[in-house]
């Protein structure tokens, strides 16, 4: 039987052998960072129990008060919104949390363990960072912007993409850090999916620890070497750093992004067509994870990593069908194989921040409760009476309002002048005609 449970110490050695197949910056091929996330993770969710818990300086504690949650992206800029562009080109003071020394709150981080219970291996990883970022302690993109021009006496015009730093001070939800075994993907028991959905169903569990908004900040296309070639073109022209030594200094720092990247507008028509053709796009393997989150209501609103040039999807969290449809339980007793007719995700939470989930086969009793298999029961070590959380398979086997899954489109609009599809080809940049309210639509939403 597959489960998912919380990440442990004993995990690490396979965590960082995991860790040493990808790039991501939210799990790095370091023993001592991942030790720390392991440990940040195990209180997290004791935190979300209600249990006792160690803070940083070893105190015990319990947890407080929930925060409201971050708020959501309302408008283009200012305070209101809680996002703002960059100061100007003299200000070149960082917020305080940008720095080694302003780090000292850091979010809950859920970091979730696939293993198989028959061989105890791990096979993969997800995670959830509650709020990416916060008031004094944005989280760093580029938004793009399309920009047209046009020649009266030419009769001719041109439209072009430019990228300009942002900060984003809302404190989204970010959800990240997936990996699977390459030998466990593609299989009938589509592992890489549970490891991703288990991170709805316990936001959907735990509302009131996350944000408003849900952020999935997307790979970009990486070389086998580990390097990016939209670093190499744009972001290593100000900081001579190679793409694996600024993802990795990002886990100390990332006051070297806000102080060395400029603050005006880029026009990407001034890169290589191949650096431009990775702008919005994800690698191959990262597709069917991009889908999926499509599938769950997930947009591209033309923010993209200012690394990598990787999209940032975004999606309303209260808005998600399988946070919707997700809820806590009472367990009943064993039901035999041939009633339990619906399927689903099912989870149970200790006081102790232990946590185990799984997706079997089980039935709804008229009271409310939820019965499960003696053979599930017994793998997940669940008892009648224990709380549970439940989340029914067609929360997640349709789309969003009930919608089959929508095929991933362009990441910019022909407008743009930059398209790139999966295959990687690329348009023109003239339009060789007056813009047209056609042409005037931000990139594609994906």
């Amino acid at each position: 039987m597959f489960i998912i449970r919380r990440a442990k110490n004993e995990d690490l050695g396979t965590l960082l052998k995991l860790a040493k197949m990808v790039h991501f910056i939210n799990l790095p091929a370091d023993k001592d960072i991942l030790s720390s996330k392991i440990s940040q993770s195990r209180n997290s969710f004791t935190k979300a129990a209600g249990g006792n818990y160690e803070v940083e300086d070893g105190v015990s504690s319990r947890l407080p008060e929930p925060k409201p949650s971050g708020g959501k992206r309302k408008g283009k800029s200012g305070a209101a919104s809680g996002l703002r562009p960059t100061n100007g080109p003299g200000d070149r003071s960082p917020p305080r949390s940008l720095t080694i020394a302003g780090q000292y709150a850091r979010s809950d981080l859920f970091m979730f363990i696939l293993e198989d219970t028959d061989s105890r291996s791990v096979l993969g990883t997800s995670q959830i960072v509650a709020h990416m970022g916060g008031p004094g302690n944005p989280n760093l993109s580029f938004k793009l912007t399309a920009k047209e021009f046009f020649s009266e006496s030419l009769q001719y015009g041109t439209t072009h993409m430019t990228a300009k730093l942002f900060l984003d001070e809302t404190g989204p939800t970010e959800m990240g850090g997936l990996i699977l075994q390459p030998s466990y993907r593609n299989t009938k028991d589509r592992l890489g999916r549970f490891l991703s959905l288990v991170r709805f169903h316990f936001i959907g569990l735990h509302r009131e620890l996350f944000a408003e908004r849900l952020l999935a900040e997307m790979m970009a296309p990486i070389s086998t070497d580990g390097q990016n070639i939209l670093w190499e073109y744009l972001g290593r022209r100000f900081i001579n750093l190679t793409y694996t030594e600024a993802d990795r200094f990002c886990q100390y720092s990332r006051e070297f992004m806000y102080n060395l990247l400029p603050r005006e507008e880029i026009y990407l028509t001034l890169l290589p067509p191949e650096a431009r053709n990775v702008v919005g796009q994800v690698g191959p393997e990262t597709v069917p994870a991009r889908r999926m989150l499509e599938k769950l209501g997930f947009k591209y609103n033309d923010f993209i990593d200012p690394f990598d040039g990787g999209p940032h999807l975004e999606a309303v969290t209260a808005d998600v069908e399988m946070v919707k449809q997700t809820r806590w339980t009472e367990l009943g007793s064993a039901v035999a194989p041939a009633s339990a007719r619906r399927r689903g995700m099912v989870s149970r939470l200790e006081i102790d921040g232990e946590f185990r989930s799984a997706v079997v086969e089980f039935a709804d009793s008229d009271d409310g409760r939820v019965r499960l298999t003696k053979a599930a029961m017994e793998a997940l070590a669940f008892e009648p009476g224990m709380k549970v959380g439940v989340t029914p398979a067609e929360a997640y086997e349709r789309g969003p309002g009930g919608a089959a899954s929508a095929g991933t489109t362009n990441s910019m609009s022909a407008a743009s002048g930059v398209v790139a599809n999966e295959t990687g080809t690329s348009t023109g940049q003239s339009t060789g005609k007056a813009p047209t309210k056609r042409s005037k639509k931000k990139a594609a939403s994906v």
